[in-house]
């Protein structure tokens, strides 16, 4: 119980470090001290690697507020746990049993054994695909901006996608303008795209991708089950879009458009086209997608892909009168059948009285707010343009939203619960219907 509070803690005493630092007069581009409300606010946003933002990032924040975001990135990215193990190992100190535990309870490992090793390799692996994806963003943003900017633009964009952050400087073209400016810009499309991928599927997925190569039969049945789903999510969606959005554009903008639209929802909050010009069932279909987010042990946050997939093995085993529930040839326990029904209540009951709640407070329309509170709990950034003329009582649900999205549903009530003790006895077994 204890390290899940202290996962709480870390990301709360993150939050408040950089809300601080991005008060500094030298963090505002103007010179002049952000408000607590607004700094909080980016605080919060980018710890939670979330995006949705009350001060345009290129063009209120200076230099030195944008390092600071990017920073504030990085860690909540990759956890303040995982950065703080990395940084005690370095300096040549013991990792104790207490401390792999909170490790293992932050990137959701099956086991404490090989968790240091584990670590390690996210580290790397983080770091050298973000470099790649600035390597390659350069190409484009150099040519754009000249080399030194160009470099900054490449990294800050290939941090914030892998990280799925959706925090972007092209305000800099239009004022909270994300990358619709760069619709047909095939090369920043892509690996954008692939970056989201990527730090969306998981690092336990990275493992076994770089344990057994393409020799999927080999993966754990997470990992399956997270590219299956993960494949699936991006396709159909896409798919939907291509045919029922976007109708006005031209081929190339509209194929790009679909697929970028379909994969940012996962929890990355970037967004190439405007997302006011959709249709209402298209607004839907990205609200649903944002809730069921990327995947454990990732940088994504939302209710999660393995959540979905253990819910809808359930339901099947239900409809096909099976005892067990089953996936790819393997059983899954009663336990996780529960954690996945509870995390699907609480996702669904915390986004439905918010988007509530804000639609009274600020009398705009449900569906719009539904929007909103959807990209808030899962972590993802998209917005259909109303975070910056919210009052500070919708701002302060949507900061408890994206907190509660990043730690994630069970860490956090568990930090919150304290466990009852089993004293080994059962009470009387009394059926009832349901359904």
């Amino acid at each position: 119980m204890a390290s899940f509070r202290i996962i709480v803690t870390g990301f709360a005493v993150l939050i408040l470090a950089g809300a601080c630092l991005l008060m500094l007069p030298f963090s505002s581009a103007d010179g002049n001290v952000t408000p607590f409300s607004d700094a909080l606010f980016t605080s919060v946003s980018a710890s939670c690697v979330t995006g949705l933002v009350v001060k345009d990032t290129a063009t209120h924040w200076s230099l030195f507020g944008q390092f600071v975001i990017l920073i504030l990135i990085q860690i909540g990215g990759m956890g303040v746990i995982t950065i703080g193990l990395t940084i005690l190992k370095a300096t040549g100190r013991k990792i104790s049993l207490r401390q792999k535990s909170m490790m293992q309870n932050t990137v959701s490992a099956p086991s404490l054994g090989g968790i240091m090793h584990l670590t390690g390799f996210i580290i790397k692996t983080s770091l050298i695909i973000e470099a790649a994806g600035a390597v390659l963003l350069a190409f484009y943003f150099c040519g754009e901006f000249g080399f030194f900017k160009g470099i900054w633009y490449s990294v800050f964009h290939s941090v914030s996608a892998f990280c799925n952050a959706g925090f972007d400087l092209m305000g800099v073209k239009g004022g909270f303008s994300s990358l619709t400016s760069l619709s047909d810009i095939t090369l920043v499309n892509v690996v954008i795209m692939l970056l989201i991928i990527i730090g969306g599927i998981g690092f336990l997925t990275w493992n076994d991708i770089k344990t057994y190569g393409i020799k999927i039969r080999k993966y754990s049945l997470q990992s399956r089950i997270i590219l299956f789903v993960s494949a699936f999510l991006i396709i159909v969606p896409a798919v939907i879009f291509f045919f029922g959005e976007f109708s006005g554009l031209a081929l190339k903008q509209r194929l790009l458009g679909s697929l970028f639209q379909s994969v940012t929802t996962r929890t990355a909050g970037f967004n190439t086209v405007d997302l006011t010009s959709m249709t209402e069932p298209g607004k839907l279909i990205m609200i649903v997608l944002m809730l069921v987010g990327g995947s454990p042990g990732s940088t994504a946050g939302g209710m999660k892909t393995t959540t979905l997939a253990v819910l809808v093995l359930a339901a099947a085993a239900v409809f096909g009168r099976r005892r067990d529930v089953t996936g790819m040839k393997r059983r899954i326990s009663d336990s996780v059948v529960r954690n996945a029904g509870a995390v699907l209540f609480v996702y669904l009951f915390l986004f439905s009285v918010a988007a509530l709640a804000i639609s009274r407070i600020e009398h705009l329309p449900l569906l719009d707010c539904m929007f909103e509170t959807g990209s808030a709990i899962g972590t993802v950034g998209l917005t259909l343009g109303i975070t910056t003329s919210l009052s500070l009582l919708s701002r302060i649900i949507l900061m408890f939203l994206m907190f509660f999205g990043r730690v994630g549903a069970l860490t956090l009530i568990y930090a919150a619960v304290p466990s009852e003790d089993e004293d080994g006895a059962k009470l009387p077994l009394e059926n009832i219907n349901v359904g």
